[in-house]
């Protein structure tokens, strides 16, 4: 259920980026601005070619950037400037398409106005984004249709909305079969109290609007995604004394998380997946979340979530897929690719990554993982 409060949200938060904030400098804390995983060289290329004005009103959790985009529909929910829009423009190429979404007339219009700067430069003959005023609780207000696109993506926004149901529902509905949701949002150790959830600044700076991030995966299964998968996480600081006070203990982390529309028919037991190498960027190696690292030829076993996933999605192409008994025993050790007990906890993979001494790369498991 939404907030009841939603509607001054939704204005609050419009006055904050709009009007408040003119840029990143602004903010009070690190939560929109966090980065993620290290940039491809294509996809740093892609960045600078992107207005200067777009990126310096661009205020989300680092990049949010999946992988295997030719010719993909994409939408971004929150799009603001149009950073990231513009960005995948590029990587889709001029086959595929790109739709920015934002409640903020300002930040609307700032995208818009560069839109015929970015097609000059990229050298297309006509526009392959497209950028609209309205909700991400509402697509369909906007015009969206059900299973029109491949890939939807967010950027430090979803904590925003006062409905988390509603966006994720939504999402569900225009994705195809197989599609994907990828992205990065602010999560919170615990449930907020109520002087946090009413603060109006740690409503603006990503924090107010948080989620539990075990509501998460009940919400996900709710709508019908699959289970999330976490893909990275990053430390959130506040930096500002009166807004820790009211803060508290709890902490809050920027998380990166994929949920996949999976159908029903491809929905079986574990198996056995081959990477053949074929992503742009990734040749030698697809770190595909925090449990699963792919490399070029080698056979990894997988449980079933991950096997529906790779069979249904765009991933598929790019698999030698393989079923596999359920009871058929995985390799035993620490770092083999046998499955292992997933980590689900962004605060843990924190507390992983952060650790000194031997680490295993993402897929492999020293000792104990935590699980959701």
């Amino acid at each position: 259920m939404a907030a009841p409060r939603g509607e001054q949200i939704h204005r609050e938060v419009q006055d904050y980026y709009g009007k408040e904030l003119q840029k990143s400098e602004d903010l009070k804390t690190n939560a929109c601005v966090t980065s993620a995983r290290p940039l491809s060289k294509a996809v740093r290329d892609a960045l600078e070619r992107v207005h200067e004005e777009v990126v310096a009103r661009y205020y989300g959790c680092g990049l949010v950037i999946p992988e295997c985009l030719a010719s993909c529909r994409i939408l971004d929910l929150g799009s603001g400037s149009g950073r990231d829009c513009y960005l995948l423009s590029q990587l889709v190429g001029e086959q595929g398409h790109v739709t920015g979404i934002d409640m903020t007339e300002g930040q609307v219009e700032v995208a818009k106005k560069h839109i015929a700067y970015h097609m000059d430069k990229f050298g297309y003959q006509k526009p392959n984004v497209e950028f609209l005023q309205g909700y991400m609780e509402k697509l369909g207000d906007a015009g969206l249709a059900d299973e029109s696109y491949d890939i939807v993506i967010s950027n430090c926004v979803i904590n925003l909305a006062p409905d988390k149901r509603a966006v994720l529902r939504e999402a569900y509905r225009v994705l195809k079969p197989g599609g994907e949701m990828y992205f990065s949002d602010v999560y919170a150790s615990q449930r907020l109290s109520e002087a946090v959830r009413k603060h109006r600044v740690l409503w603006g700076e990503c924090l107010a609007g948080a989620l539990y991030w075990r509501d998460l995966y009940s919400i996900a299964e709710e709508v019908g995604f699959s289970p999330p998968c976490l893909v990275t996480a990053s430390p959130i600081s506040i930096g500002d004394k009166e807004l820790e006070s009211i803060i508290g203990d709890c902490r809050f982390v920027s998380a990166t998380f994929r949920l996949f529309k999976v159908p029903g028919s491809s929905r079986a037991g574990p198996g056995q997946v081959i990477y053949n190498g074929g992503i742009m960027g990734h040749e030698r190696e697809l770190v595909f979340d925090a449990n699963f690292t792919f490399k070029e030829g080698e056979v990894v076993d997988v449980d079933a979530e991950m096997a529906a996933i790779l069979r249904s999605s765009r991933f598929a192409e790019e698999f030698l897929i393989r079923a596999v008994g359920a009871n058929a025993a995985a390799p035993q050790g620490c770092c083999r690719k046998g499955v292992k007990e997933k980590i689900c906890d962004p605060f843990q993979l924190l507390e992983r990554l952060a650790a000194p001494g031997p680490a295993c790369c993402p897929g492999g498991t020293c000792g104990p993982m935590g699980s959701c």
